[in-house]
């Protein structure tokens, strides 16, 4: 596998090079797919099995795939695998449209126990972020350390609105172009040539010759749930904060809309033996906005945990 831009023809090699993304060899995942809770999941495999395992779980409408610079850079320390959740990427979608935060817990179980991972490492962004904390808390035994990637028990508004705004728009494009002056809109701080390669393991050409999101359609209709939140809600993920048991770092990007400076440093004061990493000249997509000061705030936490 790799990913490309047609504009400069960059390889995700040179790409992650061109971020300053340092890794120790040109890794090259293998795409698998498991049964498990009932579905089809799809993961990427970067090799190195004999290492300590690291699952990844990407945020709400993207893919595994938007961690290859993170898996390349940790690849030679882990065996590391990049999940597609269920109604994301290529794993399949749910028929009865049952996107909760319970049953994608379900969905974690299973896979992991499919895949056989033991004392991993688990990294999760935004949705998967609350995901990863979440199922820490509830597996203790299953963690060897958690990275919350700028997710928290509550989000601000202008940040949901800000999401909701871009997934509710046309979802029918006439090129991949199209897609990626739409994403450098949402996110002028990426880099052009990053998003077009990324942005093509999120998309899929209709029959119609047009191109469209791979995601479950039903999460960009109006009026979903996915964007709204309930204190009951709330208050149980934080207790699940509070539960943790595992080494945990938060990482929070500096300019982020989603994750208040304050809600960062309460979580860092509530969570036990927590630790908190701000990433300058990054938003809510830390990984892709700065993917090198993501790397090393990782890398850090991860020396003094052994």
């Amino acid at each position: 596998m790799t990913t490309t831009s047609e504009n400069r023809g960059l390889s995700l090699h040179d790409a992650a090079r061109a971020q300053g993304v340092t890794f120790e060899r040109e890794a090259v995942p293998e795409d698998r797919f498991v049964e498990a809770n009932g579905m089809r999941f799809h993961y990427l495999d970067w090799g190195n099995p004999d290492a300590p395992d690291m699952l990844l779980l990407h945020g709400f409408a993207q893919t595994c795939h938007s961690w290859d610079f993170v898996a390349l850079a940790f690849c030679d320390r882990f065996h590391v695998v990049s999940l597609d959740q269920r109604g994301h990427g290529d794993s399949d979608w749910s028929e009865e449209g049952d996107y909760s935060p319970e049953t994608q817990q379900e969905d974690i179980a299973a896979v992991v126990e499919a895949i056989g991972l033991k004392d991993f490492v688990l990294m999760g962004l935004s949705m998967g972020g609350r995901n990863s904390f979440t199922y820490a808390a509830n597996h203790r035994d299953d963690i060897r350390a958690l990275v919350i990637v700028d997710a928290g028990p509550q989000n601000m508004r202008s940040g949901s609105q800000n999401i909701r705004n871009f997934v509710q728009q046309e979802d029918e494009l006439d090129s991949v172009d199209d897609f990626v002056q739409r994403v450098l809109k949402f996110n002028p701080r990426r880099d052009p040539v990053q998003v077009r390669g990324s942005i093509l393991h999120n998309l899929k050409q209709l029959p119609n010759g047009k191109w469209t999101w791979k995601y479950d359609k039903r999460f960009r209709q109006p009026g979903g749930r996915r964007f709204q939140q309930d204190p009951e809600t709330t208050a149980r993920l934080w207790g699940y904060l509070e539960s943790l048991a595992c080494p945990t770092l938060v990482v929070r990007g500096a300019l982020s809309d989603i994750i208040a400076l304050d809600t960062a440093g309460n979580m860092h004061e509530r969570i036990p033996n927590g630790q908190l990493a701000t990433v300058e000249n990054a938003g809510h997509l830390v990984m892709g906005d700065n993917p090198s000061g993501f790397e090393r705030a990782v890398s850090e936490f991860l020396a003094d945990i052994g």
